[in-house]
């Protein structure tokens, strides 16, 4: 039984690096729920403070990656209506057109937030590089934590 939970394990967390880079795959709860199983296996025993820090760390980085291209569009100068442009882009690109429409949904609604308050094209093209710069810095940081708990997941089995 331990093999197959191990196997399992082994699965999520490579799932769960592939979901950093796949939008529509959730990495880092999947690399979590791998740390989790192999936590009751006879190849690890994880102290429950390190797999609660896994698990805040997990969840964070899954929030940022939500939230970091609407933040990014707003340092890149989008008003209100840009922000809400790349998050409602953000949600319709991924239920229209998955999983490439959350990378270029947050652009084009942020793009057409800025226009339809009467920015000029670069102001709305600058919001759009926010948010594009935003998703990218989600992906860096859903990577970053994906590859911390396969750090312990490889540290525990070899």
């Amino acid at each position: 039984m331990d093999t197959v939970l191990l196997i399992i394990a082994a699965i999520l967390i490579l799932s769960g690096i592939a979901g950093c880079i796949l939008p529509v795959i959730p990495g880092p709860p999947l690399s979590f729920f791998g740390i989790w199983l192999l936590h009751f296996t006879k190849y690890a025993s994880f102290e429950t403070r390190l797999l609660l820090i896994l698990a805040f760390i997990a969840t964070i980085a899954t929030i940022l990656d939500y939230a970091a291209p609407v933040w990014t569009t707003r340092r890149f100068g989008g008003s209100k209506k840009g922000i809400w442009g790349a998050a409602i882009g953000m949600v319709a690109g991924l239920i229209l057109f998955p999983p490439f429409g959350i990378i270029i949904g947050p652009f084009a609604g942020a793009i057409a937030g800025e226009l339809f308050s009467g920015a000029e094209i670069q102001k709305a093209l600058k919001a759009g590089l926010g948010s594009f710069a935003g998703f990218f810095l989600g992906m860096g940081l859903k990577l970053a934590a994906s590859l911390a708990i396969t750090y312990y997941f490889v540290r525990a089995v070899f």
